[in-house]
């Protein structure tokens, strides 16, 4: 009995083979990108206070600026409305885990902190932090050494990289933080701050802005390296996109064009 039970449950698993092989295979979950698409609006963090990155108007409740031009080409391009998410650096990723948004733009540094929590898109920019003080100071700062001297006061806006990096290399100067991104060169313009070391791209732009006033200090060779890109949720399909768009508009001069009117 125990022989025919166990032949019969054999030729049982030989009849069903095929029949499992000929059952169709349960869907993939749905991607992050397919769910933006399926709801129509793609979820975009920004700080408002970066320019020509981003630059928020709370009058008009509208942000613009680089990345707002990038973000509405993304948008375009994806089939969908961008819904833009007011955050500030020293909560960025906090609400960057809470899934705020699908992505961050804006002027984000690369970090492997924040790569531990998300992916990036290819890089955008590439640069690193340098100083911008007033021009006629220009010469005095041109190394860390020459900073981080007693009596020098260095301003930081709080919780970036901009922080990060003074508190690593600064010992002996003064450390200020300002909390409002909006005005902090106007610091240095009126004496109350000496310099400031950010981003050589942002540099570039606040010399313009107050041009004969404020001059950026050796923006072609900063301190240190760093590329800027797009922070993304965890999703390989949307990186991927990101990533091919990415690449179309910088290979069709679409991607030139916007740095042009924004940065030169």
């Amino acid at each position: 009995m125990i022989r025919i039970t166990a032949a019969w449950l054999a030729a049982c698993l030989l009849l069903a083979a095929p029949l499992q092989a000929q059952m169709p295979a349960p869907p993939p979950s749905p991607s992050r990108l397919d769910d933006i698409i399926a709801r129509g609006t793609l979820r975009v963090g920004l700080t408002g206070d970066y320019m020509p990155f981003s630059a928020f108007d709370p009058v008009t409740t509208t942000f613009k600026g680089f990345d707002v031009e990038m973000a509405e080409a993304l948008g375009k391009a994806l089939g969908v409305r961008v819904d833009y998410v007011k955050t500030s650096w020293p909560k960025l990723s906090a609400d960057f885990a809470a899934d705020q948004f699908d992505m961050v733009m804006g002027g984000v540094s690369i970090t492997l902190d924040r790569q531990k929590k998300g992916v990036f898109s290819i890089p955008i920019m590439r640069e690193g932090k340098t100083p911008i003080a007033r021009c006629a100071d220009t010469g005095k700062f041109g190394t860390l050494a020459e900073i981080d001297r007693p009596g020098v006061k260095v301003i930081v806006n709080p919780g970036g990289t901009n922080e990060r990096f003074a508190r690593t290399h600064i010992k002996s100067a003064e450390i200020t933080v300002f909390n409002d991104n909006t005005r902090i060169f106007d610091e240095i313009a009126q004496g109350r701050a000496d310099l400031m070391m950010t981003d050589a791209s942002e540099t570039r732009y606040q010399q313009k802005l107050h041009h004969g006033v404020l001059c950026a200090v050796h923006p072609d060779m900063p301190f240190d390296f760093a590329e800027k890109a797009y922070w993304l949720q965890r999703d390989v399909a949307l990186k991927a996109f990101v990533d091919q768009w990415l690449h179309i508009m910088q290979e069709d001069g679409s991607f030139r064009a916007t740095v042009n009117r924004w940065f030169e």
